[in-house]
């Protein structure tokens, strides 16, 4: 199809882009305003939407929304001494029909309100509340020939149709829609990082003196980071290169805390500093995406299908919270390695200096700018066919590995 996929900038815009989605048997529908939802450290954007039924295809069933967040890191298929590769680290489940209370205090927003009025009698709203201790939106890259569903951190609101919250569930009665937990940058920058160390050698009356700093604390996603070096070497050793990296650090919390050094950019500067010298210089590192993409395991931030994505957003984390976390934890380091030549061989003064990388915070549209009309973007399966993983896992209602849905194909 011709149509273009909802970008994150139309979901931005004014029009009140509306994500509807219904299961096959037609008996529930949900109507969500919005599915990214942001992570303000101190609070969470709550999850709101409404819930169409259809009573006579219901036939007596009650219709229930669970808000749940997965980390999935493995194939579903492969269970491993017994030990399941899919955990769910939250779910919340909440009956909408028929509603246990007045559908009036169940709207806590304006799109509620809007598309309570437009969808008439048959329609109910929901609304969950994230608890602290959850992770963002996180995965990590799989390898070229990978098959199946990567390791990732996922966040989906299901809504079913069935006699009771417990009994089975049948999937086409359900349907699904993929959420994103997102972080942006903080309105304040901190203090520029820097490290500095002193290095004593043995037959050397004078030391290495070197010190690395960052011209900020905070870079946004493609943003060149300046690292300056400033070297004081007194002592007697030659300085015979200089390696400079961007280290993406994922710490997995689950069973137990497993940390993972991707190098994202690199620079073998080939610069030397003899005994007695000194040097001051800026070095120039890119971490992009674009340059490891068939790097596997690399974290990146949660995408809704189709979309491009970018390395994972650094992590930030409440203090006292950080303990209860599980999923997966991102920060980086710039690392500088200074190789040192001797009459043993050579030697290595490694200095890491940590810094933040994010997205910078969408301007919010203003209510006054707000359009009326509400404009529906319905996902629909009939899209899927023909993309990797749309058909193998019929239990995930054409979710596709990374993402959900059911924006129409891209050209």
């Amino acid at each position: 199809p011709s149509e273009q996929l909802v970008s994150i900038s139309t979901i931005m815009s004014p029009k009140n882009i509306i994500f509807k989605k219904t299961c096959k048997d037609k008996s529930v529908g949900v109507f969500m305003g919005k599915r990214d939802f942001v992570d303000r450290v101190d609070s969470v954007d709550p999850v709101d939407g409404v819930v169409l039924v259809d009573p006579e295809a219901l036939a007596g069933r009650k219709v229930f929304v669970t808000l749940c967040c997965t980390f999935r890191y493995g194939r579903d298929d492969m269970d491993v001494m017994g030990m399941a590769f899919r955990r769910e680290l939250y779910l919340s489940t909440r009956q909408v029909y028929p509603p246990l209370q007045d559908r009036e205090k169940g709207v806590h927003t304006k799109v509620q309100a809007k598309l309570l009025r437009k969808l008439g009698n048959n329609a109910y709203p929901f609304f969950f509340e994230f608890p602290d201790n959850l992770p963002c939106s996180v995965a990590l890259q799989p390898a070229p020939n990978d098959v199946g569903k990567q390791c990732a951190v996922e966040f989906e609101i299901k809504a079913f149709s069935a006699e009771s919250q417990d009994a089975k569930v049948r999937k086409r009665s359900t349907v699904k829609l993929m959420l994103r937990k997102v972080q942006f940058a903080p309105d304040s920058q901190g203090m520029p990082p820097s490290v500095e160390t002193t290095k004593d050698f043995v037959m050397s009356d004078k030391p290495l003196h070197v010190k690395v700093t960052l011209d900020k604390e905070l870079y946004y996603h493609g943003e060149t980071i300046n690292v300056h070096v400033n070297i004081t070497n007194n002592s007697n050793k030659n300085i015979k290169n200089i390696v400079l990296s961007v280290d993406q650090v994922a710490t997995v919390v689950l069973y137990s805390n497993d940390s993972y050094v991707k190098c994202v950019d690199f620079e073998d500067s080939g610069d030397s500093v003899s005994a007695g010298a000194t040097l001051q210089k800026v070095y120039k590192l890119l971490p992009l995406l674009a340059n490891n993409r068939e790097r596997r395991g690399i974290a990146l931030d949660g995408k809704l299908k189709h979309e491009d994505t970018n390395l994972a957003s650094s992590s930030i984390v409440r203090e006292g919270v950080l303990k209860e976390v599980l999923g997966i934890m991102v920060s980086y380091k710039v690392m500088v390695k200074l190789i040192i030549g001797g009459m043993m061989g050579s030697s290595e003064v490694g200095l890491e200096v940590p810094f933040k990388l994010m997205h910078p915070k969408p301007e919010a549209v203003k209510e006054s700018e707000m359009e009326d009309e509400l404009v529906f973007q319905e996902f629909k399966r009939s899209y899927l066919k023909g993309i990797i993983g749309a058909g193998d896992d019929d239990d995930e209602e054409g979710n596709v590995s990374g993402g959900d849905d059911m924006g129409p194909k891209e050209k």
